[in-house]
């Protein structure tokens, strides 16, 4: 199944490791630095350029991407799709 974003952006549900809600999350440090790290590392795609509800990481091959979107989790769960 896939998973659409926002924008133009669809990703495969079984790379998904964690949907979590930017204002909810982003109190703790340790998120903090882990979004840091990863848009230092260049592993942040900005999905939107609309203000951010959540992100969402996905591994893939050992990659790890950070998508970061205008849609709120609970939205994101409800859009599945399969092709």
């Amino acid at each position: 199944m896939y998973l659409h974003l926002g924008g133009d952006t669809v990703i495969d549900t079984e790379n998904i490791v964690a949907m979590f809600d930017i204002d909810a999350c982003t109190i703790s440090k340790k998120t903090r630095d882990f979004l840091a790290a990863a848009q230092k590392s260049g592993e942040v795609v900005n999905v939107s350029f609309e203000l951010p509800r959540s992100f969402v990481v996905c591994s893939e091959g050992g990659k790890t991407t950070v998508y970061i979107s205008q849609l709120s989790t609970k939205t994101l769960s409800k859009r599945r799709y399969s092709f």
